[in-house]
């Protein structure tokens, strides 16, 4: 398996009655690579605050994620600016069955994650979030649409360029 490009482990033994608290951020080169490995524009901030419990159910995070992030527009292509500021609520535990059915969870609910290992790492928590949070079909907007269809040819202004550049006499009309 590949290291995370954004990992902040929690070991699970510094755990105790009182919750823990973590306030993370992904450095220049981390937020590279997520870039990358997200398929963006660019990462300008990523940063999140974290609570981990334990209780009877196994072990909660709760907090905030928050994120710049640009993706490129669907339809242009032209960078599109979406703030990211999502909840995290998880319940990792050791024994999830293999075969357990995925349900609908309310929104209070936590999703369960399996535990594995005596660590958690916060942020991967907080990329997943961030990546989860983000718009599937990121669109510019209609002033930006316009503005980028300017300078876009027409499918019949494209076959004319390309007409024109295929023909074997456009040599011979340009000036020496």
């Amino acid at each position: 398996m590949s290291e995370a490009e954004f990992s902040r482990p929690l070991k699970l033994d510094v755990l105790g009655d009182q919750p823990v608290r973590r306030a993370i951020e992904a450095d220049a080169a981390e937020r590279t690579a997520l870039t990358a490995r997200f398929d963006l524009v660019a990462l300008d901030r990523l940063e999140a605050a974290l609570t981990v419990a334990r209780n009877a159910g196994g072990i909660e995070v709760t907090g905030q994620v928050d994120a710049d992030v640009q993706q490129s527009c669907v339809v242009s292509g032209v960078p599109v600016v979406t703030t990211v500021s999502e909840a995290v609520r998880l319940r990792f535990v050791r024994d999830v069955p293999a075969d357990a059915e995925e349900v609908e969870l309310a929104g209070q609910d936590l999703d369960t994650l399996p535990l594995e290992g005596e660590s958690i790492d916060l942020g991967v928590i907080a990329a997943d979030t961030m990546a989860l949070a983000l718009p599937l079909f990121p669109r510019a907007s209609d002033a930006e649409l316009a503005e980028a269809r300017k300078s876009l040819l027409s499918e019949e202004e494209e076959a004319a360029r390309a007409a024109a550049a295929n023909n074997p006499f456009a040599a011979l009309k340009k000036p020496h």
